[in-house]
């Protein structure tokens, strides 16, 4: 019998919404009020989420970001800052200590990665790591792991999604984004450059690196489209059967508590975080 697992289709939220939601979520399983939660989100506006140790005043172009109408929120894992517009978001939350998830960081991803592999697959991509599945294999410290290629995934050598991880409270948490296009204008007018020239340049590499759905296949899908494919390739992938949840009063009411005491404060989200030196 397939163990079940929880589903959550939180739809379209605010950037700071969408990130408390992921947070409360590994509280509430660290608790063992939820089972292991697969959740499917999408964003309301233009959303720009910086890594938990990115150093927003050295990066980020707030002037672009306000001119944008962009929302801004720091996410709790790491990484580099990523603008999440028309896309698809998964987070993932489950035990460290479950049979399916490995220990090491690397191969835990691996596992997990699996469902995404198989999403596109259903949706007629073929797309495999960045870097080699030996290499993802390998036995990394915790600095290794960050390097910015081991969590992206791509197709013909372009990269397709984005992703992250963090374990906290004996939970592992993994998100992130599947886009179905990309608007490489107002990416790069989000961050500092030296010139207008340089922006030009790098918004020239991005795109001869960076693909999406819709310019793969040379199809629309819709949001919910890509939500079912990417649901039967975690099922399939992990051997589960989910079922909905619905969470109950109280946990929205600590969503909107972290979202307002946390994710939508400058305290959060624009000081400078200092990296942890421990592996």
């Amino acid at each position: 019998m397939k163990e079940t697992w929880a589903i959550l289709n939180s739809g379209y939220k605010d950037a700071a919404t969408n990130m408390a939601i992921d947070e409360a979520l590994l509280h509430f399983h660290s608790k063992g009020d939820i089972p292991p939660t697969i959740r499917f989100y999408g964003w309301e506006s233009p959303s720009l989420t910086v890594g938990h140790f990115q150093d927003v005043d050295k990066t980020i172009d707030l002037a672009g970001v306000e001119k944008h109408q962009c929302d801004f929120v720091r996410r709790l894992t790491g990484g580099s800052a990523v603008l999440h517009d028309d896309e698809l978001t998964y987070s993932i939350v489950v035990s460290e200590n479950h049979p399916k998830i490995p220990r090491s960081v690397n191969k835990a991803y691996y596992v997990l990665a699996q469902g995404l592999l198989e999403g596109y697959r259903l949706l007629g991509i073929e797309a495999d790591f960045a870097i080699t599945e030996r290499e993802l294999l390998k036995e990394r410290s915790a600095v290794c792991f960050e390097k910015p290629a081991m969590y992206e995934m791509i197709v013909d050598g372009k990269k397709i999604s984005g992703n992250a991880q963090l374990r906290k409270k004996g939970v592992l948490l993994q998100h992130g984004s599947i886009p179905m296009k990309f608007n490489a204008t107002m990416l790069f007018d989000l961050f500092h450059f030296s010139s207008e020239e340089k922006r030009e340049r790098q918004r020239k590499k991005f795109l001869e690196k960076a693909m999406s759905i819709n310019e793969i296949t040379n199809e629309v899908y819709t949001y919910e489209q890509l939500r079912d494919a990417f649901l039967q390739g975690f099922e399939s992938s992990l051997h589960i059967q989910t079922e909905p949840l619905e969470l109950t009063k109280e946990q929205w009411q600590y969503v909107t508590y972290l979202a307002e005491t946390k994710y939508k404060t400058d305290a959060w989200n624009k000081q400078t975080k200092k990296r942890s030196r421990s592996v």
